[in-house]
């Protein structure tokens, strides 16, 4: 079969005699199908009305296409609602999000093959459910939120973390809470646990009761709010026949066929992709343009300055990865300070990262890793690379590990505590011995 299909001029006599000529499929000017990512479907269209061949004066293929015949099979418009009400969803008693009317989980598919539109839908409930959290943690975990960087202008992007009233003057104990990469913020392992789980998996918040319940100060990292989105500024193009010696008619018509071209490009590019509305571009926050850039600033201007004895981390996926650059950066400080460091999944790598040989000494003997696995949890998993110990979390899906880990983490800052507390004694008490032996 051959891959090319046979073309119809139109009425007139095509100047070129190109009737019944074969050109590739890909050439074909062709109507809309119906899909989600606004993609051309690739056969001859027989709602153009039929035209002169313009072959060798105009090689522009969007001057024959009918815009309205599209834009009547564009998707629906990209407006969603702002608030969980809107969506008609609530979270239940058990930190289930549910449809208000028919109580049934969160359902992805709201219109069949829409894909992209669905897709949006998911992201528009996404943002909802990160503020929501935001008001979770000042209002139920009584955390306070901290505008960055701390000397910000007025004018300039900012970002901001969450901190407990203590958590700067706590003298015992400080928790430090990271999460991975992608599209979660302050406070969330995972949005797709929230949504589709519930609170309790998906969110930072047990972690971070349960550590106030136990008389820890707690830090809650935002490493993934690096810049704020902006309009980009229209630049003007003059137009190139302005300082032209050509006659003003024909300049003019020179003018009216680029506008008019223009205008059906912009057109097409708004149904082909129309949720580009508007061009935006990114404004990074200074000294936290980055999830390590941001980790050493939250180092240096709080953690660094906290009362604390014993600082402990917890860093799930690229948070792992944020925290070996910062020991890399910050090395004699992190060791003096940090006691602990409980890593879910954590996607460092001390041989690419170049970590130095007394990191990974440290690393093995204060920090813990526990990995997507189906073994059970606390389970020794063997690893190829010479950092820290790796212990199953109890699951093989990645973004549980962090909630499935709960319980043994919190135990292993205690152990933790407790030996660096008893590694003191036994000093003090051989010092005792060998005096009183002496006096003997």
């Amino acid at each position: 079969m051959r891959n090319d299909v046979s073309v119809f001029c139109g009425p007139r006599k095509c100047g070129s005699n190109l009737v019944g000529a074969r050109i590739p499929r890909g050439k074909v000017i062709t109507t809309a199908r119906g899909s989600s990512t606004g993609e051309l479907e690739g056969h001859a269209s027989s709602r153009l009305p039929p035209q002169p061949c313009s072959w060798g004066q105009s090689s522009d293929l969007l001057s024959r296409i009918d815009l309205d015949e599209l834009m009547k099979k564009d998707e629906p418009p990209l407006d969603f609602p702002d608030t969980l009400e809107g969506f008609e969803y609530a979270f239940n008693e058990k930190g289930q999000l549910r449809h208000i009317k028919t109580g049934e989980p969160f359902v992805f598919n709201y219109r069949e093959d829409l894909h992209r539109w669905n897709q949006k839908r998911y992201e528009a409930l996404g943002e909802i459910i990160t503020k929501y959290v935001y008001e979770l943690l000042e209002k139920d975990c009584n955390l306070k939120k901290i505008s960055i960087p701390v000397d910000a202008t007025e004018s300039e992007p900012k970002s901001f973390i969450f901190m407990s009233e203590d958590a700067l003057t706590n003298p015992q104990k400080l928790m430090v809470l990271i999460h991975g990469s992608g599209v979660v913020r302050a406070g969330q392992w995972a949005r797709r646990l929230i949504i589709n789980e519930d609170l309790d998996s998906g969110t930072q918040i047990p972690f971070i009761k349960r550590a106030m319940d136990e008389g820890y100060g707690v830090i809650v990292l935002n490493p993934n709010e690096n810049y704020i989105e902006v309009e980009k500024p229209k630049i003007h193009v003059p137009s190139s026949s302005d300082s032209s010696d050509e006659p003003a008619e024909k300049r003019e018509r020179k003018d009216k066929v680029s506008k008019e071209t223009k205008k059906r490009r912009d057109f097409y590019e708004k149904y082909r992709n129309p949720q580009r509305e508007k061009e935006m571009m990114q404004l990074y926050i200074r000294e936290n343009g980055s999830p390590e850039e941001h980790a050493v600033y939250v180092w240096d201007h709080f953690i660094a300055q906290s009362a604390a004895e014993n600082v402990f981390f917890v860093a799930h996926s690229y948070g792992g990865l944020a925290f070996v650059e910062l020991m890399i950066q910050r090395e004699a400080d992190v060791k003096s300070k940090v006691t602990a460091v409980a890593l879910t999944d954590s996607v460092h790598n001390v041989w690419h990262q170049e970590a130095g040989k007394t990191i990974r000494e440290w690393m093995r003997e204060n920090c813990c890793n526990w990995v997507s696995s189906s073994e059970p949890l606390d389970t020794s998993v063997e690893s190829m690379l010479p950092d820290c110990p790796r212990v199953s979390a109890g699951t093989d899906r990645h973004e549980l590990t962090s909630w499935k880990s709960f319980p043994s983490i919190f135990k292993f800052f205690t152990e933790a505590s407790e030996a660096k507390t008893s590694s003191l004694k036994p000093a003090l008490t051989r010092r005792s011995h060998r005096i009183k032996h002496e006096e003997l």
